[in-house]
């Protein structure tokens, strides 16, 4: 036996044993603190410079298609706001009445209205006399306006709106050479971040009424979703941690912080047309272990350490799955105290 034990056996002295484990479990405790405040400090890091690169981000596009944007969308709307002051007739299509070929006679009619201007312009008082009075009419079809333009363009005009108030317009102008060639995209006030390139090159040259109805769906959808994020930010900004968006509103996450724990959402869209979230997440976090991890020995796993474990909100997944953003966040923030309380019973006061 070694000197020392057998020194310790026989002077009577305390077993080294027990003390050096537990001397042990305090260093190994201590390490994993300290290796949890790291993670802790480079998450919050990272956050931080994230959150720096949206704002920048934010900020350069605003800059680069603010005064861009703004001088098409002006003169645009200066056109519509003419063509619909020149109208004879407002024609409201409902259901089967708007079709193809009633978009066939729009494209018929802008033209012959070109023809005529063409004409007029050469002074041919003859051929003035053949061509058939033409009357000038728009069209209304849901929230789009469908109208000639000069230069035998097609003008549509999307107006987007949200629980029943009215939100932006958006243009979007049509043209072709002749009647029998296809119409391409030549000018619109469609955000950037909307694929309407995508949209054009997929269904305008052999379903234009197609198209226009996309576009129109794209722009209410995002519109819808824009808002509604709005709306949260407005009436729980105070319960709302943190919150990045995508510029088009199909991925959005925050975090609910207005609880003994921390709640995260992360919520993703399965495109640009959808108004709810296919892709739901919402987890809370413990602000301590739960003392069935905290006391006794380690974990068996030590690759945990003293990370938090979260758990799935399953009601508060099921709510935005079904509801608006606005009422499932209303809904989940009146039955978060009690369903924490089922899930974390040991931090409940």
């Amino acid at each position: 036996m070694p000197e020392i034990y057998r020194s310790g056996l026989h002077s009577g002295s305390a077993n080294p044993v027990p003390a050096a484990i537990a001397a042990f479990r305090r260093t190994m405790s201590m390490g994993e603190v300290n290796f949890a405040q790291a993670e802790d400090v480079r998450l919050e890091t990272t956050r931080a410079r994230l959150s720096n690169v949206l704002k920048r981000h934010g900020e350069l596009t605003e800059k680069l298609s603010r005064d861009s944007d703004k001088t098409v969308f002006e003169r645009l709307q200066r056109e519509f706001e003419a063509a619909h002051a020149s109208q004879t007739q407002e024609i409201c299509l409902d259901g089967e009445q708007w079709n193809d070929g009633l978009l066939a006679t729009v494209r018929e009619r802008v033209h012959m209205e070109a023809e005529r201007k063409a004409t007029q312009l050469q002074g041919e008082a003859a051929t003035m006399a053949i061509l058939p009075f033409q009357e000038k009419i728009t069209y209304k079809v849901g929230n789009k306006m469908i109208c000639c333009l000069d230069g035998a363009r097609i003008g549509v005009q999307y107006e987007t709106s949200f629980a029943g108030e009215p939100c932006e317009l958006f243009h979007c102008v049509l043209e072709s050479k002749s009647f029998l060639e296809k119409m391409t995209v030549t000018e619109h006030t469609i955000p950037f971040f909307l694929p309407i390139r995508e949209v054009e090159n997929d269904y305008l040259s052999s379903n234009a009424m197609k198209f226009i109805d996309h576009v129109g769906e794209l722009l209410q959808s995002y519109v819808d979703r824009r808002e509604q994020v709005r709306l949260i930010k407005e009436l729980y900004g105070n319960q709302i941690g943190e919150l990045y968006c995508s510029l088009p509103y199909h991925m959005i996450e925050f975090v609910i912080a207005d609880f003994d724990c921390k709640v995260t959402v992360s919520l993703r869209y399965a495109d640009l047309v959808s108004t709810l979230p296919s892709t739901i997440s919402v987890l809370a976090w413990p602000m301590q272990q739960p003392k069935r991890l905290r006391t006794g020995l380690l974990p068996i796993n030590r690759n945990l350490g003293n990370q938090l474990i979260p758990s799935r909100l399953v009601h508060a997944e099921d709510a935005l799955r079904s509801m608006s953003l606005p009422e499932a966040f209303a809904d989940i923030v009146l039955s978060m105290p009690q369903t924490l309380k089922e899930i974390f019973p040991e931090q409940s006061p």
